[in-house]
C-alpha cells in the first residue's frame, strides 16, 4: 500500500541569482586582497569563490532532482541534493584548512595590510553576502540549500572579520588581528560544516531522520484502533525533505484493513509529515509475535 506526495523543489532561480552575484564580486575582492595584502580579505574572496562553486553545485542538483522516476532510478534523482550537500561540506573543510594554515603562517611572519582598502571592500562584500543569504533563507529548507547557505554565511562572517581587521589596523596598526580573526571565523564555520556533513552522511546511510524517533512512530501506529502490533518498521529520507516509511501491520481480522489504512496514513502525514508510505497488513501469527513488535499500550 503506498502514499505519495510531491514536495516543493528548491528555488532554482534564487540559487542562480546568488551564484552570479557571488561569483562577480569574488573576482573584485580577490584583486583588492592582493593589492592591499590582507589575508582576511583574500580569505573572504576565497570564501566567495567557494560560495559560487557551492551555489553552482546546489543549483545543478536542484535541477537534476526535478527529473521524474525512471526504470533506472525508481525514486527519481532527489537524493542527488544530499550528494551535493556532502560535496559542499567536504569542499568547505578544505577551504577552512587552507585559510587556517595561511593564518598561522601570517602570525609567524606578519605582513603590511592596507586597512582602509580592506574596510571598503569588506563592507561591499558584507552587503552582497547579506543579500545572497536573505535570498537563500527565504528559499527551500532542503539539506542541499542549507549546505550552500553555509558557505554564504561563512563568507558573511568573513566579511565582518575583514571589516573589523581593517578598522583595527587603520586605527592601531596592529596587523596580527587579521589572521587572528581569520582563525576565529574558521572555527565558527567548522562547527556548522561538521553538522551538515553528519546529516548528509546520516541520510546516505539510510538513517532514521534525526527529528524523528523510531519507537515513538511505531507506538503511535500501534495505537490506532484494530491494530494488534507493528513490526519491521523502517523510516528513511529519500531526499529534499521526502521521508519514506515501510512497515508490517498486524491485525486480528484482515478485513479491518480498509478502515485502518486511511487512519494510519492520516496519522503519519499529520503528526510526522511522512507521505511516502508502504504498509503490509498481516493477521496475527505466532511467528509474527516473536519479532519484538511495537504493540498497543494499555
Amino acid at each position: 500500500m503506498h502514499g505519495h506526495a510531491h514536495h516543493h523543489t528548491p528555488h532554482r532561480h534564487a540559487l542562480g541569482f546568488a551564484l552570479l552575484l557571488t561569483l562577480g564580486y569574488a573576482a573584485v575582492e580577490a584583486g583588492m586582497g592582493l593589492w592591499s595584502g590582507s589575508l582576511a580579505l583574500l580569505g573572504d574572496a576565497g570564501h566567495m569563490l567557494t560560495d559560487a562553486a557551492a551555489l553552482g553545485i546546489a543549483a545543478l542538483a536542484a535541477r537534476l532532482a526535478l527529473r521524474p522516476p525512471s526504470t533506472l532510478h525508481s525514486y527519481g534523482l532527489s537524493r542527488i541534493e544530499v550528494v551535493a550537500a556532502l560535496l559542499n561540506a567536504l569542499f568547505m573543510l578544505g577551504v577552512i584548512t587552507l585559510i587556517a594554515w595561511e593564518a598561522v603562517a601570517r602570525l609567524q611572519t606578519p605582513a603590511p595590510v592596507q586597512g582602509i582598502a580592506v574596510m571598503i571592500t569588506a563592507a561591499i562584500g558584507l552587503l552582497i553576502n547579506a543579500v545572497v543569504a536573505w535570498v537563500l533563507l527565504h528559499g527551500d529548507n532542503s539539506l542541499n540549500v542549507r549546505a550552500a547557505l553555509l558557505h554564504v554565511m561563512g563568507d558573511l562572517l568573513g566579511s565582518v572579520a575583514a571589516l573589523l581587521a581593517g578598522a583595527v589596523i587603520w586605527l592601531t596598526g596592529w596587523t596580527p588581528i587579521d589572521p587572528l580573526l581569520a582563525l576565529v571565523i574558521c572555527g565558527l564555520i567548522l562547527y556548522s560544516t561538521l553538522n551538515i556533513l553528519r546529516e548528509a552522511l546520516h541520510v546516505m546511510m539510510e538513517g532514521v531522520p534525526l527529528h524523528l524517533n523510531l519507537r515513538e512512530v511505531g507506538q503511535a501506529m500501534a495505537g490506532v484502533a484494530r491494530i494488534r502490533s507493528v513490526h519491521d518498521l523502517h523510516i528513511w529520507t529519500l531526499g529534499s525533505g521526502r521521508i519514506a516509511l515501510s512497515a508490517h501491520i498486524v491485525l486480528d481480522r484482515l478485513h479491518d484493513w480498509e478502515q485502518v489504512q486511511p487512519e494510519l496514513e492520516h496519522l503519519l502525514h499529520e503528526r510526522f509529515d511522512i507521505d511516502h508510505i508502504t504498509l503490509q497488513p498481516e493477521v496475527t501469527t505466532h511467528e509474527v509475535l516473536q519479532r519484538m513488535p511495537y504493540e498497543r499500550r494499555g
